[in-house]
């Protein structure tokens, strides 16, 4: 029985949305079970299998557009999606087109508008959020940003996620207001807060609509794959696409 994290967010009801867990695939330690990452060392057979099992237990319409995700800030239209693409975004106004986002402690954000007609899923590692994801992302929306609505998904939680004094320097020298999400614990180490850091960023484009931000993957190992606890480990997939209505 595949355990599906389903957002509480006001989208129209045409437009689907979950985050997967580890749970209810085939792959063996460490990658137990439902790991659905094919470039993280597992069997290749079993993570198409978990695909599958994701598409036909979940009532994908289609497969899902997977990405080539580099913590980079490229974000593509689903329209112009091909295997193996690049990118660590993708936007989309087409029915059925279903558009995946893989993590293991990085953030995934969920973007629709408030008419359910655009819709967004994005990758969103410290790196990729002091490039501009966020930004890159919201720009390929058509609509005025509040209009927007944005869902957290499960991440590393502010209580274990420690960083360098270079992760604060590349949101501080952006935005001031970003110190707030970083707690010192000692001269060089802080705890970073990478949901406040999102609702920062998404708040600074107008966006205000946010919901989610509530989980730690490192804390709970039954239910979510980690690479910060584990290092060697699978990936949850959040999706997000629109049905017809």
């Amino acid at each position: 029985m595949l355990d599906l994290i389903i957002p509480e967010w006001p989208a129209p009801d045409h437009v689907k949305a979950f985050t997967s867990t580890r749970s209810a695939g085939l792959s063996e330690a460490p990658y137990d079970s439902l790991n659905l990452g094919d470039h993280v060392g597992d069997n290749g057979l079993k993570v198409k299998q978990n695909r599958d099992i994701l598409i036909q237990n979940a009532q994908l319409p289609a497969p899902p557009r997977w990405l080539s995700q580099v913590h980079g800030c490229k974000v593509i239209d689903s329209g112009q999606w091909t295997a193996g693409e690049q990118a660590d975004g993708i936007v989309s106004k087409t029915i059925n087109h279903v558009c995946p986002i893989l993590t293991a402690d990085c953030l995934p954000i969920l973007l629709c508008n408030q008419q359910g007609d655009q819709i967004a899923a994005l990758h969103a590692g410290w790196r990729g959020l002091a490039n501009g994801i966020i930004e890159q992302t919201i720009a390929a929306f058509s609509c005025h940003t509040s209009n927007i609505l944005a869902w957290l998904g499960p991440a590393i939680g502010p209580e274990q996620f420690e960083v360098g004094q270079d992760v604060v320097d590349a949101f501080v020298k952006h935005d001031v207001v970003s110190q707030q999400a970083f707690q010192q614990t000692d001269d060089s180490h802080y705890l970073a807060d990478i949901y406040l850091l999102a609702r920062q960023r998404l708040n600074a484009l107008g966006v205000h609509a946010i919901f989610g931000g509530d989980f730690c993957t490192v804390n709970e190992p039954s239910r979510f794959f980690s690479y910060r606890r584990d290092a060697i480990t699978g990936r949850m997939a959040s999706v997000i696409w629109i049905a017809p209505h």
